[in-house]
């Protein structure tokens, strides 16, 4: 069953169409990665798909609720059930790691001091940076910082997770750990997910499906193994560059 459901999606900036007409289903419990070059518009699409950019015109329905047009309230309900990994990790430089959980967690839940401890060391468990907790973002490495930021989305214990190029920035051992710590959580959790990005070998590691986003559209969408088999040409550019 489709959990996320996007329709003849338009998007433009100052008169420049970016999405042309976005048509995508994600199936609840399962992982879609979105492949594109630089600058096609993937990021765009995860914000749209989360309500911080108004499309042109379209459809996204996030378990049969329509979103666009929604009112700030019911939006911030939707947006609740959603994770967030930006693409710089994007961590509160005067927080600790601590401070930086501990203030997504304040937003979302009611806890005790005790609980919400207990919650914050667990989720570093999970990501390896137990003793980090108490670091400033400014002493973590890029990996460390993007291991704080998948903490921090997904401690609220989201129903959907949304990646944008959680790779991208790190050298290639790194992108692997991250990868396949993203793989780990993904099966611990049973979220349904979107990740967006050129890493061949990240998208190989997570996902279910695969969609390109090409020139605005959906040039093709399927299987890791029909991806392999595939005669579109943007997809044959992506295979031969890993």
């Amino acid at each position: 069953m489709e959990l996320i459901e996007i329709q003849n999606l338009c998007t433009s900036f100052d008169g420049v169409p970016v999405l042309r007409g976005i048509n995508l289903t994600v199936e609840r419990g399962r992982t879609m990665v979105i492949l594109g070059r630089s600058g096609v518009g993937k990021s765009v699409l995860l914000k749209c798909i989360i309500g911080l950019i108004s499309p042109d015109a379209g459809s996204i329905r996030i378990d049969g609720k329509e979103i666009i047009g929604m009112g700030h309230s019911q939006l911030y309900a939707v947006r609740s059930r959603m994770g967030y990994l930006f693409q710089g990790a994007a961590l509160y430089d005067s927080m600790s790691v601590r401070g930086n959980l501990e203030f997504s967690l304040r937003r979302r839940e009611l806890l005790s001091d005790d609980e919400m401890g207990e919650r914050i060391e667990k989720q570093l468990r999970l990501v390896g940076l137990e003793d980090a907790i108490d670091q400033m973002p400014s002493q973590l490495s890029g990996g460390m910082k993007k291991r704080v930021g998948l903490a921090r989305a997904l401690i609220t214990r989201p129903e959907i997770m949304l990646y944008d190029e959680p790779t991208t920035g790190l050298d290639p051992i790194t992108g692997r750990e991250i990868s396949h710590l993203i793989q780990s959580l993904e099966e611990q959790y049973e979220m349904t997910s979107i990740a967006v990005t050129h890493d061949i070998g990240c998208m190989r590691a997570i996902a279910d499906r695969v969609a390109m986003l090409n020139e605005g559209v959906i040039s093709f969408e399927g299987t890791l193994e029909a991806m392999g088999k595939s005669k579109d040409e943007s997809v044959q550019r992506f295979i031969d560059s890993e």
